[in-house]
């Protein structure tokens, strides 16, 4: 292309000769002549037409392109992919090829997309309070000092462009819920519609055109709240674009740097919080004022929040022989009255709460392990096995849930196990905790090790005491100072020879 400029500064700018120029470059006159009659700055080379080893496959490879650029965006195929499948047809050519081919078939359909109009859209209007927009997104944070991937969750009113931003460990059914319920009491009230793609927390079957088979607790949670249910085509992200857009902007205005919190709780917090903050700063773009502006506007075409959805999964569980039902890997103490028993299990984002009988049993914290290695984690409560160690006090001393007893217990514990029977009288001061109050058993056992009298019976006494509200230490008496001894008696043994020769009396039997 240097050369080329060169050539025609030569002739065109200082009237050199085709000779002359020639004679300059080496180059022969006919292709000097040839590259001044093109007219054009950079040479067009010809390339000529090799035969490939993809071109057998070429339609085969077009069929699958078309097929996958219908599909969803988590379950299209990769190039690489579809390289390994060509390969298994027989294809030995590279990868390069084949991903070459694709850019050019997506370049060919991109043009032809834009020539029929397909790839133009009509912008779209809502009436206050008519519909809200749903979508997830996965984004980072760290979170108590670990990188921790997240489940993002944005619902955004369609006429005020109000957003509300939760995160989540995972997208399953609590989580969905609980979103809702978050969603709808920081955006003040309940819209008539509500726009989603076909997730599969909502929609169990895709069916023709606009059908679809919607899950159970999804349409409970929708007839709670009292809204339509409208799902997207299949990949036609643009029907919903308002979240769609939501989802980038929260990119930059919130997980852009990567925030740090301790907790996932703090996290939430602090996106709510930011949220509303950005309510205040955006403008709304089509009405005057700011989004928080139009937000307080639509409010009152929203209907009022109702009460929150108890948003909970159930599963049947039977309990194991000790004591324990499992839950993704994890593993939750149950009373031991119910052992080998079915319970129902609901499960809510933070935490899960045993049923049985139509009485709530237990709860406990959940616990979300991401790493599929390992046999995950058992979560106990002492107070389960009670009734286990009662008729066994021998498995206190290496029983797996006492190792979380409190610390009084534990030095209680100590001062027990080295006396015979210590066990057995163990086991029935933990009992106390049935019928009463632990902290107040736990005071009554602290203030025995304080007295040094580490004792069943002392601290039973303490107990009652606390129990009945009576003082714990003695009352302090005013004592007058001791008698003292004047006149000492001295032991005159005498006195018994005496006795010894009174007249003996007798008395009657």
């Amino acid at each position: 292309m240097a050369l080329l400029s060169v050539i025609r500064r030569w002739h065109l700018r200082d009237g050199h000769s085709i000779r002359e120029i020639a004679r300059r470059t080496g180059l022969s006159r006919n292709t000097i002549r040839k590259y001044l009659r093109s007219g054009e700055v950079e040479p067009r080379f010809k390339a000529p037409e090799r035969p490939s080893k993809l071109d057998a496959y070429a339609e085969r490879l077009s069929a699958w392109l078309r097929t996958e650029a219908n599909r969803p965006r988590k379950q299209k195929r990769t190039i690489k992919q579809l390289h390994a499948d060509l390969m298994s047809l027989g294809y030995e050519g590279s990868y390069g090829r084949v991903a070459a081919f694709a850019r050019a078939w997506k370049e060919e359909r991109q043009r032809q997309m834009q020539t029929s109009g397909r790839g133009t859209f009509v912008p779209l209007a809502f009436e206050p309070g008519e519909a809200f927009q749903f979508d997830w997104s996965e984004d980072w944070a760290v979170i108590g000092g670990e990188r921790t991937k997240l489940q993002v969750a944005h619902c955004k009113l369609s006429y005020s462009r109000a957003f509300i931003v939760r995160a989540y460990p995972l997208q399953t059914h609590e989580m969905l819920f609980d979103a809702h319920n978050h969603a709808f009491r920081v955006l003040g009230g309940v819209p008539r519609r509500g726009i989603y793609d076909n997730m599969r927390t909502a929609v169990d079957r895709i069916g023709r055109g606009k059908e679809r088979q919607v899950n159970a607790r999804f349409s409970a949670m929708a007839s709670h709240y009292l809204f339509e249910t409208e799902f997207c085509n299949p990949a036609s992200g643009w029907e919903k674009g308002q979240v769609e857009k939501n989802v980038q902007d929260a990119r930059h205005r919130l997980w852009q740097p990567m925030p740090r919190f301790p907790s996932l709780e703090a996290l939430n917090d602090w996106l709510e919080q930011r949220c509303r903050e950005l309510w205040q700063q955006i403008p709304h773009g089509l009405r005057p004022g700011t989004i928080e502006d139009i937000r307080a506007e639509e409010a009152r075409f929203l209907m009022p929040m109702p009460r929150l959805f108890d948003g909970f999964v159930e599963y049947t569980k039977r309990v194991s022989p000790t004591c324990l039902v499992h839950l993704e890997r994890n593993r939750y103490s149950v009373p031991a009255s119910f052992a080998n028993r079915p319970v129902s299990l609901r499960v809510y984002p933070e935490r899960i709460v045993v049923a049985a009988e139509g009485q709530i049993v237990c709860e406990h914290r959940r616990i979300i392990e991401r790493s599929h290695d390992g046999p995950g984690r058992t979560v106990y409560d002492w107070r389960h096995y009670l009734a286990v160690i009662q008729r066994k006090p021998g498995a206190l001393r290496n029983g797996a849930p006492f190792t979380e007893l409190p610390e009084a217990f534990k030095r209680l514990q100590q001062h027990l196990l080295r006396k015979p029977g210590g066990d057995r009288e163990m086991v029935e001061i933990l009992s106390l905790v049935l019928q009463h109050d632990e902290q107040v058993v736990l005071t009554a056992v602290e203030m025995a090790l304080q007295a040094g009298v580490p004792t069943k019976v002392h601290i039973l006494n303490l107990l009652h005491r606390l129990v009945d509200g009576k003082p714990i230490t003695a009352p302090v008496v005013d004592a007058p100072q001791a008698l003292s001894l004047v006149k000492e008696p001295q032991a005159n043994v005498e006195r018994y020879d005496a006795l010894r020769q009174v007249r003996e009396v007798r008395h009657a039997s």
